[in-house]
């Protein structure tokens, strides 16, 4: 495929990007930015919070990592159900509750200032690193078919990238996203199933057929039963579990959509939809995968890395017309997960950091111009983090993606399940250094598991061991009392 081509699809499904921007954003205010004037419906969060939860890694790193584990990965996916049952019923319910712009909030009515800023500090690290992250995945594509060929520094790809989701992002936010949102996930749907359509004509073989090849092969393997094996199909539903928990119930961007609609039950009625399509779709996009296999094995196709499997068959084996639909597939899956995080960001930023929303004494034109710098400087952030990942891409992202999640997230597991489930009180300024500790002590337990565990290798339970050596610190360093808020 001609590399201005390539550049034509994708600059053309940007304008219909800022078409919808121009649409939603219009009168939007600072409430419209951070909740979206509470008046989403709750079937178009639930539909658009398919794409923001997929993303790039799934679209490109789920189908290339099918060799190297099978469908093991469809394990984790079913404790995602129990996980957004435990969002739905306890978390959800929690937040409108307490009327939460950013739930980060909610550790300071609970703990105090330290520990407000260490469970928010938590999550702008994670957000940087994941969206970074699910950002180079693109950009990388976008770099090797397109930019290389102009010669064009990586840099400069990265500074486009950014730049436009700057703007159709900076006013709307949350309003405009969650329309957006809808928008994308709609063509990385379509794109999906329609690069099973050209794959199975290709190899000349209907998808039921190639279905039945699939079930009846190693490929399809999902339960390990090895306990020692780091993909134990408990460890894999369990982490799959607390990996929800933690990466939508506990995380600013999942919430702020969900937080802008109407009502708790519209919210509840958003997540147990989503939640059930989620688990259709992560299915689809691991029979995909095996479909990537069988037919690079027939054609002979070599390929570096395994995120590297599908933008190359794609391109360079399927067609024009399947190249097409690849690349609006993995822009559509990337730019959700992109102008989420900025958004979110800049939300738990100015309200976290800055407390923008207990300065009642500044007019909206401040609010605004402080939000816009806010929101530029987290850019600017993602900017430095996207080059610095691409000198470290050495392995499938999305295994990448869950490692740091297991480190950063642990300590919020820790945090909200102590102020859920007990009534004892911490030493505040102590919880930064609790939070700190737990995953130094991770990384060490994972490096030398084996060792001291008799053979054991941590997988993705790694997040429980972290948010369960949080809470023991926080334990340690607490008192019961009989002042702690009705929340």
């Amino acid at each position: 495929m001609p590399p201005s081509l390539i550049l034509i699809i994708f600059l053309l499904y940007t304008a219909l990007l800022f078409l919808v921007t121009w649409i939603t954003s219009r009168r939007a205010d600072t409430q419209s930015f951070y909740i979206g004037n509470k008046i989403s419906p709750w079937f178009v969060v639930a539909y658009g919070m398919i794409g923001a939860s997929l993303s790039g890694v799934t679209f490109m790193s789920v189908p290339g990592w099918v060799r190297d584990t099978q469908f093991s990965y469809m394990v984790v996916v079913l404790g995602y159900l129990a996980g957004y049952f435990v969002i739905a019923t306890v978390l959800l319910p929690l937040y409108y509750r307490l009327k939460l712009t950013s739930i980060y909030s909610y550790l300071d009515k609970r703990f105090g200032f330290w520990s407000y800023k260490t469970g928010a500090g938590f999550f702008i690290l994670s957000r940087i690193l994941g969206a970074s992250l699910r950002m180079f995945l693109v950009i990388n594509v976008l770099q090797v078919f397109v930019f290389d060929a102009w010669n064009v520094p990586f840099w400069v790809n990265v500074l486009i990238f950014i730049f436009l989701i700057i703007l159709y992002t900076l006013k709307g936010g949350i309003r405009t996203i969650v329309w957006t949102d809808t928008l994308q996930t709609t063509f990385m749907l379509l794109a999906l199933v329609l690069s099973v359509v050209y794959i199975s004509r290709e190899m000349g073989s209907p998808v039921l057929k190639l279905m039945s090849q699939v079930t009846h092969s190693d490929i399809s393997r999902m339960f390990i039963t090895d306990w020692h094996h780091e993909r134990f199909f408990l460890k894999q539903f369990f982490s799959g579990m607390f990996i929800t928990i933690v990466m939508t119930g506990l995380d600013q961007e999942m919430m702020q959509k969900n937080l802008s609609c109407p009502n708790i039950r519209d919210a509840q009625k958003n997540m147990f939809t989503f939640s059930g399509i989620l688990v259709f779709v992560n299915f689809l996009f691991l029979f995909l995968g095996a479909l990537l296999l069988i037919f690079s094995a027939s054609k002979a196709v070599n390929v570096a890395s395994t995120d590297d499997l599908f933008p190359t068959i794609a391109f360079n084996y399927l067609g024009p017309v399947a190249g097409i639909v690849f690349l609006i597939g993995l822009i559509s899956a990337a730019f959700p997960s992109a102008d989420g995080a900025l958004t979110s960001l800049t939300t738990s930023v100015t309200i976290d950091f800055l407390g923008l929303e207990k300065r009642k004494e500044l007019p909206e034109k401040s609010r605004t111009r402080i939000r816009y710098i806010t929101h530029i400087s987290i850019a600017i952030v993602f900017f430095a983090a996207i080059l610095i990942f691409r000198a470290l891409n050495d392995r499938a992202v999305i295994d990448k993606l869950f490692t740091i999640a297991g480190y950063t997230y642990g300590p919020l597991l820790g945090l909200y399940s102590f102020g859920l489930f007990t009534r004892r009180q911490v030493k505040d300024r102590l919880t930064p250094l609790i939070a700190i500790v737990s995953p130094v002590i991770c990384y060490f337990l994972s490096l030398y598991s084996r060792e001291l565990f008799n053979g054991y290798k941590f997988g993705f339970e790694l997040l429980l061991v972290n948010g369960l050596i949080t809470f023991t610190g926080l334990l340690l360093f607490s008192r019961r009392s009989e002042k702690i808020p009705a929340l």
